[in-house]
């Protein structure tokens, strides 16, 4: 079965779970990464080149500054654009959308049968081509100039510019600001976070420990994968989990003793990185 991959653009982690689970009922769909802002989503685009962009493009917290410039920042990189279906709560940007050359526009939430509607469509798209060999017979029809199908093996290498490309390449860095004290930690050395009242305690695969002076939900707004909430007092990084029990719902920390509860609240997260596990290069015994 051919596969297709895809992100999330949304500043919204609660929508964007739903989207993957709808999206997980589709064996040909692959998830990649998701983004909570226009930098973060438009680097994942350019790294990656999905078949598909689930794109929030009115998005309550403005500073996320999604919209549909968006798509056009894309064409100045990219020749051939990825299937960018709208997910947004009005129609209002429906016509403006359609400007844009997007491939579907669905109101939120989505729901298993919009997404199998979309994939419908796009399945109908590539059987275009081959109905098309079917006339060339007819010398009064010409399909020289017919506007190519994407396809995920047929995307062209773009390499973008300079600046872009060391954007892409450097880690994300957290700066943790106290009374003039600045602590730069590189995010891939995050085990977890856990919620302390108003603040959040960040736990270091050092074995430090690093106080926060934002709460639990900030993190879960501002940061994406690997980095999953399970539980209303921790988010924890997808790449340090060892083992996940769950009988006693918990997940163990890889080179430590420590326990991560998770809730039936975020027990669909929880079942997301054990799908992802399985995806890599996996054996199951």
């Amino acid at each position: 079965m051919k596969k297709y991959s895809y992100i999330i653009v949304d500043n919204d982690a609660e929508s964007v779970l739903k989207t993957r689970i709808v999206a997980e009922g589709f064996s040909e769909l692959t998830f990649i990464a998701s983004a909570t802002n226009y930098r973060q989503g438009l680097n994942l685009v350019l790294e990656h080149r999905p078949s598909f962009v689930f794109l929030e493009i009115d998005p309550q917290d403005s500073p996320s500054h999604l919209s549909l410039s968006f798509i056009g920042e894309l064409y100045r990189y990219l020749s051939i654009i990825p299937k960018i279906i709208i997910t947004t709560t009005k129609k209002d940007l429906a016509f403006e959308a359609i400007q844009y050359n997007v491939f579907d526009y669905i109101i939120k939430p989505l729901t298993h049968i919009d997404l199998l509607k979309t994939l419908l469509k796009f399945e109908k798209t590539l059987l275009e081509p081959k109905e098309a060999q079917s006339i060339e017979a007819r010398p009064e029809i010409s399909i020289d100039n017919e506007i190519p199908v994407l396809r995920t093996e047929n995307i062209p290498v773009v390499i973008p510019d300079q600046n872009i490309n060391q954007e892409l390449n450097k880690p994300l860095v957290i700066c943790i600001k106290s009374y003039g004290d600045h602590r730069y930690i590189n995010a891939d050395d995050i085990c977890y976070f856990q919620a302390d009242n108003n603040s959040t305690d960040i736990y270091l695969n050092s074995g430090d420990m690093v106080t926060a002076f934002k709460t639990l939900k900030h993190f879960e707004q501002v940061l994406t994968y690997p980095f999953i909430r399970i539980h209303n007092s921790y988010i924890i990084n997808r790449n340090y989990i060892a083992r996940i029990h769950n009988g006693n719902s918990v997940c163990y920390i890889k080179n430590s003793t420590k326990k991560i509860p998770f809730s039936k609240t975020y027990k669909a997260n929880v079942d997301l990185i054990i799908s992802d596990f399985s995806k890599g290069n996996y054996l199951e015994i």
